[in-house]
């Protein structure tokens, strides 16, 4: 057999008898022989010495457990050949081994198992001073032990291999998700820059006909006093026609004519005079102009004080186009598993957090049936499913089975005059509080006294499909401070 090592007979042979070991025991010295044949050289002789090297043996002999089993293997198999007819064996009688099974110090099979060095051994190096009282075990048990250890290790490898696999398909899937962020936010930014660009294409058409107009109003009345003065011009060469012809008369014709002439020339007539704001007004259409048309663009333009983030939103939760609304759905959408987002909680966060200053929404609940509306802090866990309450970092008010609830530890019952259409949430980070008010009578609904030592969200639970929650928008106003 190829790569295999001939074990010569002579080698499982006693050295005294010259025959297989029987009951194999080896000496301190290395040396093994059969226990009988030993004992009877020591009763013969005069010292207990080995009879190979001479060394003295004070310690007793040890049993050879691995050439006790070698021989033993090589009974059976030389027995087995025989009744075979046949076998793996060399030149004169010779047994063959796997060289791993073999010591290349003693050239005896590796039977044992030292535990503090960690390597298989044979008999004669358990019995040597590099492994002499180290714990040692069969190779058999060993093998079980090692396999078993590396089972576990296989399994742990194969569950960081599927977690590196369910990373990896979370990024391949996130890298496909932001194309569809990114188409997304372009089509809404040309969507409201269309509008902008709408709004100013009218208002400078606006302003160029009014423009038009004033141009043509007070060119007709330019035309008009044009006319006019021609007229008035007409009549005065007419006068200083016949007062010509008249001053080339001679003698008594000149005084024939006289009084008419010169009461014609006499006659009055107004200077011409140019009348006020007969000019275009520049200043009216190029004064301040791009403040005017912003002053007047806040009129069509909404602004909301909390924008919705959709990174946060639960895969369950619907957001409308503008960030500005929030409802539930029975559909999960396939999302990227990212830190900041809420799984299972069909929860959102506001995008902007506060850690200092009073800030202030409204946010329309409608006929929502279940609802949870108030601010979360930075840390709160976003992975489990937990109850929404004050020591889980949640500063919020309750509407679930026609009951409102504060989010205290444990939860207070909120009793109401009458069911809210609006929540105004009012947060005082400087003070430490958090209340909640009914914007259509200015009724406090609950006040959270809490130290905010963190930065703290915008909090949006919903858990109706049927009625959204909506972020309101505030009146804003543009106009000029004065430098006193």
């Amino acid at each position: 057999m190829a790569g295999r090592l001939s074990l010569p007979e002579v080698d499982l042979s006693c050295p005294i008898c010259c025959d297989i070991f029987r009951e194999p025991v080896v000496l301190k010295c290395s040396h093994s022989f059969c226990s009988p044949c030993l004992q009877q050289y020591w009763t013969r002789g005069r010292s207990r010495d080995c009879p190979l090297c001479r060394n003295q043996s004070v310690d007793d002999p040890v049993p050879s457990l691995t050439l006790r089993n070698l021989c033993e293997a090589y009974i059976q198999e030389s027995e087995g050949v025989e009744e075979t007819g046949g076998g793996e064996r060399g030149e004169g009688g010779e047994l063959y081994c796997d060289p791993g099974e073999m010591c290349q110090l003693h050239g005896e099979k590796l039977k044992l198992f030292c535990l503090l060095d960690k390597q298989p051994i044979c008999v004669v190096c358990h019995t040597s001073r590099k492994h002499k009282q180290h714990d040692c075990c069969p190779v058999s048990e060993a093998v079980v032990d090692v396999k078993e250890k590396m089972k576990t290790a296989l399994s742990s490898l194969q569950e960081k291999k599927d977690a590196f696999d369910k990373m990896k398909k979370n990024y391949e899937d996130t890298v496909a998700y932001i194309q569809v962020q990114v188409q997304f936010v372009q089509s809404r930014t040309h969507e409201e820059f269309e509008k902008l660009h709408a709004f100013l294409r009218v208002e400078e058409e606006a302003r160029m006909e009014e423009l038009r107009r004033e141009e043509e109003q007070k060119s007709r009345a330019m035309m008009q006093k044009i006319e006019e003065i021609t007229g008035e011009i007409t009549s005065v060469i007419e006068s200083i026609r016949l007062l010509e012809e008249d001053l080339a008369l001679e003698g008594v014709s000149v005084l024939h004519n006289c009084k008419r002439t010169l009461a014609r020339a006499t006659c009055p007539v107004e200077d011409p005079v140019m009348a006020p704001g007969a000019l275009i007004d520049v200043a009216k259409y190029l004064g301040s102009l791009p403040f005017r048309v912003w002053e007047k663009m806040h009129k069509t333009v909404k602004y909301t004080p909390v924008t919705l983030d959709p990174n946060t939103a639960a895969p369950w939760l619907i957001l409308s186009d503008d960030l500005t609304s929030v409802c539930d759905s029975e559909v999960k959408q396939k999302l990227p598993d990212n830190p900041e987002r809420f799984d299972p909680d069909t929860a959102v966060l506001g995008r902007d957090g506060f850690t200092s200053g009073k800030h202030s929404w409204d946010v329309s609940v409608g006929d929502n049936t279940a609802w949870v509306v108030g601010v979360a802090k930075e840390s709160v866990v976003k992975k489990e499913k937990l109850s929404s309450v004050l020591k889980n970092g949640y500063l919020c008010v309750y509407f679930y089975h026609k009951m409102y609830f504060a989010g205290t530890s444990p939860l207070t019952r909120l009793t109401l005059k009458k069911n809210p259409t609006k929540v105004r949430v009012l947060l005082d980070c400087d003070k430490g509080r958090v209340s909640f008010i009914d914007p259509q009578d200015n009724s406090n609904i609950y006040t959270f006294k809490h130290a905010i030592t963190e930065k703290v969200f915008p909090y949006f639970w919903v858990g109706c499909q049927q009625c959204p929650l909506i972020v309101e928008p505030f009146e804003v106003s543009v106009k000029a401070l004065e430098n006193i």
